[in-house]
Parts: C-alpha cells; structure tokens; sequence
C-alpha cells in the first residue's frame, strides 16, 4: 500500500497539508511536548571545531498523524525552537531559528522522510549525505531522507541552506 504526503506552499503562506493517509489505523492524537536535548559534536564531526547546541526557545509539540500494519508511523512537529549553537573553543555562539513545521514519517527499518517547511537545524557527517559535513539551517519547503544508515538526502524545492559553522566560526 503506497502512501502519499505532499508539501503544499500557498503563495504568501509556508502551509503543510496531508492527504488523509490510507490504511491509518489510528485517529489523528493530541499535541504533546516534545523537548529537544542539548547536544555536542567533537572537532571534525560537523565543523572543523567542537560545536554545542540547546534550545534556548523549545515550544515544539508533536502529534501522531498515522500508523500503519507494517510499524510505520507519520507524526507532526510544529511550534518555535530557537537553538543556540555555541564554538566550543571560542565561545562564539549564534541563536538558530528552527521553527518549521514537519511531517515525519518513520518505517520499521528506521529509515525516514520528512516533509517540511520553514527552518529546521540539520547536520552532515563526512560522506553521510549529499550535503558536505556541517551544520546547517535549512529553510524553505524541502524533504529530507534519511536511509537505514544514516545517510541523509536533501531536497530543496525552494530555499536555502545556511552553514551555522561559519556563523560561529
């Protein structure tokens, strides 16, 4: 059973629309909280130098839009985060917005795709997408894969990515 998510973009408005999934077994649930951590990168992993991040504005809440038989699952993330991403070595630091609005959907073999509009943070290893390693902003409407590996794809279909390593560099 194939199963259809399709960003939509109203002009003048960033809109994210689902057809209703078939074969959910589930109702649409209400909206929880759904704090995102702290986390730190050694020197090389993202940028050149050790890197930090915490929310310093976390209001994202999350709803499960579907489940499916085969353990897919489909949840939507909305709300402001605003994530300050700090230089280890300096200190420089740099306030990212990554208050956009995603469906992800996850499958049994951990694999993902996610559906977005508005900025989101998003980090590449060496080699770990069609993105060069770093970290960076991305906003616009876009999808993101994420294989079994890890191994991220990006697709704009309009926007930008911006690289938070230069920011604090």
């Amino acid at each position: 059973m194939r199963r259809t998510l399709v960003p939509l973009v109203a002009a003048g408005a960033a809109l994210l629309a689902t057809a209703a999934p078939a074969g959910a077994q589930d109702p649409v649930g209400d909206w929880t909280p759904a704090p995102s951590p702290a986390w730190a990168y050694p020197a090389g992993a993202r940028c050149d130098f050790a890197v930090q991040g915490s929310p310093v504005v976390d209001e994202v809440v999350r709803r499960t839009v579907a489940t499916y038989p085969d353990g897919t699952r489909v949840v939507e993330y909305k709300g402001d985060l605003v994530v300050r991403v700090v230089n280890s070595a300096t200190g420089a630091s740099y306030d990212a917005d990554a208050s956009g609005r995603a469906l992800v959907e996850t499958r049994p073999d951990r694999s993902q795709r996610w559906y977005v509009v508005g900025p989101i943070l998003a980090g590449f290893g060496e080699g770990g997408g069609n993105v060069g390693r770093g970290l960076y902003t991305v906003d616009g409407a876009f999808t993101l894969d994420v294989s079994p590996t890890g191994f991220k794809t990006l697709t704009l279909l309009y926007g930008s990515t911006e690289s938070l390593c230069d920011k604090v560099a």
